[in-house]
């Protein structure tokens, strides 16, 4: 394409290449013939509806001349939002985000914008457009970063949430940016974001981080309830109850106890989220949620009175999972874990929970459980799985599992998991066949 010709010089060439008059062109594109008359003639903007039919009239690819509208209607014109919000929606619609990124810039110092990009952001990010929403929401927060803002603050909440993956490295560069701006959030917002802020550092293992916004979110959540209770609004904006909030909290504050080993108290922690006196007449969303929590509240139990020693109830613990399916995952953690803290035989449960090995996405009946902390339990598992098989001397099935967890830690970027997978490999070399060395060299050029 000439990047010195314009779109109506396109036109006007392929109307003459082709010998065509504006009122064929008009039957073949479905404009207007007065239309594109002022077209041609300068004498009317292009609108986006119309660039999209004049490109299909002429047999050109969606899109092929975006970079062209850009230059003609926001560089070397003052951008009009009844061109640029359609054009940016349509980009959307394409998938074509560099020229939504490349127009935002054009107005990223012009505040009178910054509303309009932000309603535009939160309607792509509620049609699930989160790609495109991303660059409209980095505008607004680039533009009103010295504003103090609720925009500001709820579009670092949404880059937060949207830039979340698989690359520890990045969560938590991602979770130290947005952590700053949590307390500027509209309170039913703060809940949410403390949230997830805790899933990320969970699965990051920062349990100093965990115990601090796990502490402020129970007592936000409290106070927000006996509020509601008070005035008898509804919980607009949130994603959960109350209640599960307030309850959570408790839950990660004995996951800190519990990683920190201090047993005791976590179980402290479990009997505070199974009492529910200070609920009144629960819904029948919040009598779920309750029953969530109790159920983990079992399971926890196990864990923590299994870790602190008490291993008689590794077969309770089996009852309690052989009916919960969503439970297996994490048992199989914990239990793998006692087993090779203390020297315990489980070949019998491996065996039954063998197919548990893959990595599965883990839910609850209240939804889905955080993806980065799954991903970290996953790399413990099969770091510890591995562990164990090498322990009782079972080398081909125990360095498997051992350069699998490394395969695996060096795609999410978990440092600590990367180094206990070397550890081990180095600490029972002597055991590896040469198949295993060379796919741990491979490994080892990666990191």
């Amino acid at each position: 394409m000439n990047s010195v010709a314009t779109i109506r010089d396109h036109l006007a060439d392929y109307l003459k290449t082709n010998h065509m008059t504006l009122n064929q062109f008009s039957e073949i594109s479905g404009i207007n013939s007065g239309t594109l008359s002022g077209t041609l003639n300068g004498l009317r903007p292009i609108g986006m509806q119309q660039l999209d039919r004049l490109t299909a009239g002429m047999g050109l690819t969606e899109g092929y001349f975006y970079e062209l509208y850009i230059n003609e209607c926001f560089v070397h014109a003052s951008p009009d939002w009844r061109r640029l919000g359609p054009f940016l929606y349509r980009c959307a619609e394409l998938g074509k985000i560099n020229y939504m990124e490349e127009a935002v810039n054009l107005i990223m110092d012009n505040l009178s914008y910054a509303p309009l990009l932000f309603e535009l952001a939160e309607q792509l990010y509620h049609e699930g457009r989160l790609e495109a929403a991303k660059p409209l929401y980095l505008c607004v927060a680039e533009g009103e970063k010295m504003q103090h803002s609720e925009r500001l603050a709820l579009s670092q909440y949404r880059l937060f949430t949207i830039g979340l993956s698989q690359d520890q490295l990045s969560n938590l560069t991602l979770a130290t940016q947005f952590e700053f701006f949590v307390d500027r959030l509209d309170e039913p917002y703060q809940l949410d974001g403390l949230n997830d802020l805790i899933n990320v550092y969970a699965s990051l293992r920062r349990w100093d981080k965990v115990r601090g916004l796990a502490n402020q979110l129970k007592l936000k959540a409290m106070i927000h309830y006996e509020l509601r209770e008070t005035s008898g609004a509804t919980e607009a904006k949130l994603k959960k109850q109350d209640i599960f909030y307030v309850s959570y909290a408790y839950l990660m504050l004995g996951e800190a106890c519990f990683y920190y080993e201090e047993y005791e108290k976590a179980l402290q922690y479990v009997s505070l989220y199974t009492d529910y006196s200070w609920v009144n007449d629960p819904s029948e969303e919040e009598t779920v949620v309750i029953r969530q929590f109790e159920e983990w509240a079992e399971g926890n139990r196990y864990l923590y009175e299994l870790m602190s020693g008490k291993t008689e109830v590794i077969q309770s613990y089996m009852n309690y999972i052989s009916e919960r399916e969503n439970e297996i995952f994490p048992a199989l953690c914990a239990i793998v874990n006692a087993a090779n803290r203390f020297d315990i035989n489980i070949d019998s449960v491996l065996e039954t929970y063998e197919a548990y090995f893959m990595y599965q996405e883990q839910s609850s009946r209240i939804g889905k459980i955080s993806e980065q902390y799954t991903n970290d339990q996953y790399g413990t598992l099969l770091v510890g799985l591995g562990t164990y098989y090498l322990k009782h001397e079972d080398y081909n099935r125990g360095f498997e599992l051992i350069l699998n967890g490394l395969d695996f830690a060096i795609k999410i970027k978990n440092k600590d998991s990367i180094l206990e997978c070397i550890k081990l490999f180095e600490e029972f070399w002597y055991g590896a066949v040469e198949e295993a060395k060379l796919r741990y060299k491979q490994l080892i050029r990666e990191v």
